[in-house]
């Protein structure tokens, strides 16, 4: 089960992607001093994907007071980067290309017409500096847009 608000969320290591390099980092570093926001999606380069990272950027989610905002999607480094580069996109993006952190989470779902394709399903995890889980989104489906009045709410709650 997905952690709950009130649990620790799974500590990981994972290739962290910001547009140019991508490096073996733990959740607990990229994490701002006051937490960060887990944004779990399915593939970069989707229409979701650029919809929903460029809302976050012109809302000014990028300048969050010491909370960084950071992905987790199943497409590897290279794609990942070509992807925050083609949106201009000042955040960064963890590469889950084998699920692992999926897994830490149990976000993993089987993509309906896709046989055999599975990717993270989409959510958000507003964590606070121990990674407490503060807030929690699980989307429904793989389209539903996140509640993004109620994250910035818990970021402010930080």
């Amino acid at each position: 089960m997905p952690p709950e608000s009130g649990e620790t969320a799974p500590g990981f290591e994972a290739l962290l992607c910001d547009g140019e390099v991508f490096e073996d980092t733990h959740v607990d570093d990229a994490l701002g001093d006051r937490g960060g926001v887990l944004y779990f999606q399915g593939f970069v380069f989707s229409a979701i994907a650029r919809h929903w990272w460029k809302r976050f950027d012109r809302g000014g989610w990028d300048e969050f007071e010491d909370v960084e905002v950071i992905g987790v999607g199943r497409d590897g480094p290279f794609a990942q980067n070509a992807f925050l580069r083609r949106i201009d996109s000042p955040f960064r993006v963890y590469a889950d290309v084998d699920g692992y952190v999926t897994d830490e989470f149990d976000l993993r779902i089987e993509r309906d017409g896709m046989a055999h394709v599975t990717t993270p399903q989409r959510s958000v995890f507003v964590l606070d500096d121990d990674r407490e889980v503060q807030y929690r989104w699980i989307s429904p489906d793989t389209v539903s847009p996140p509640p993004v009045d109620e994250i910035e709410a818990a970021v402010d709650d930080l």
